[in-house]
């Protein structure tokens, strides 16, 4: 009786990475596999540049007090996420990979600010249209795929995943909420209120920059 190959996709991609031989379907799941992994892994990796990216692009098309004010929370939001990880510390699903407390993830909570904080504005320009759901629903989407690579990486647990997304999407909320109904009319009539928030903006600048130094 003739023996039946068997092994999941990973196992085969692992088996082409080594040049072991593979034919015909099984080499071709191999490939798939080993360019998703390749893929997902540079996504994994760029997912916080994907998000500075987003808020510096913002910052050039808009040019106005609203990015200069969602870039500022991004600072805070960082600085809030740097506290909670020392009250929790609570250690990563795979400590030799990163050994700084994971919970929550900053991946997830800068992500999900940034999703949340773009979803609304798109609502407060467009009203509630379909053009606004399909573009609200796509980032939101976009933001889980790439929160939930972290925990397929095992830089974080699921639970570190949820907190940085829950805690990420509050702060978001109530940032945008804090310029439309408090700080806008304050920022157009005081210096006092435009000086802080321009120095926000710029240390968010500030920050990329020392993290690519550092990193």
């Amino acid at each position: 009786m003739a023996r039946i190959e068997s092994g999941s996709p990973r196992e085969e991609s692992e088996s082409f990475l080594r040049g072991e031989r593979l034919t015909g379907p099984r080499r071709e799941a191999a490939a798939c596999v080993t360019w998703r992994v390749t893929v997902e892994a540079a996504l994994n990796r760029m997912s916080k540049w994907l998000v500075a990216g987003s808020f510096v692009f913002a910052a050039l098309w808009k040019r106005d007090a609203e990015i200069m004010w969602a870039m500022m929370g991004a600072v805070v939001n960082t600085m809030l996420s740097s506290i909670l990880k020392k009250l929790f510390s609570h250690e990563r699903p795979a400590p030799a990979l990163r050994s700084d407390p994971g919970m929550p993830s900053s991946h997830a909570q800068s992500i999900f600010y940034a999703a949340v904080f773009l979803v609304l504005s798109v609502f407060y320009w467009l009203g509630t249209n379909y053009l606004a759901v399909i573009l609200g629903a796509t980032t939101i989407t976009s933001a889980s795929y790439l929160s939930w690579l972290r925990v397929s990486h095992r830089l974080h647990t699921l639970n570190q995943i949820l907190v940085g997304a829950i805690v990420g999407s509050a702060f978001g909320a109530l940032w945008f909420a804090l310029w439309h109904l408090l700080v806008h009319e304050a920022f157009d009539s005081s210096q006092w209120v435009q000086v802080p928030i321009i120095l926000g903006s710029i240390a968010f600048g500030v920050a990329c920059v020392v993290h690519i130094i550092r990193r």
